[in-house]
């Protein structure tokens, strides 16, 4: 793949976004403005983590900040602070299109020999 296929995080959207992260506590976190990228392209683009592209640096990187920061509510945090920043009541759509629905979840009502009457 080649870089300019990849989605990079502006300084203007980093600084939008900076005072939503969470405080670095111990060692310092592996770059937000990479890992955020990752997380964004992935999500963008319905991939696996393992095809997260490279200079994402590792996968398990990219779903460890994800599953954290969303256990913690942060990435919910920083679309309701965007969201407010615009000053009009709006309604915000979310494409989870991407999300993995449960093995069981592909029957939906259908059994051997047809639809449930």
């Amino acid at each position: 793949m080649n870089m300019s296929d990849l989605f990079w995080l502006s300084d203007a959207q980093m600084a939008r976004l900076a005072p939503f992260f969470p405080k670095s506590h111990g060692k310092p976190r592996v770059d937000d403005r990479r890992v955020l990228s990752g997380i964004i392209f992935v999500n963008r683009n319905g991939l696996r983590w393992r095809d997260a592209p490279a200079a994402y640096g590792p996968h398990k990187t990219l779903y460890n900040r994800w599953k954290r920061w969303s256990d913690k509510g942060v990435f919910a945090r920083m679309m309701a602070g965007l969201a407010a920043e615009h000053g009009e009541q709006k309604t915000v759509m979310i494409d989870a299109t991407y999300l993995k629905a449960h093995r069981t979840a592909t029957s939906m009502g259908v059994k051997k020999g047809g639809v449930d009457a």
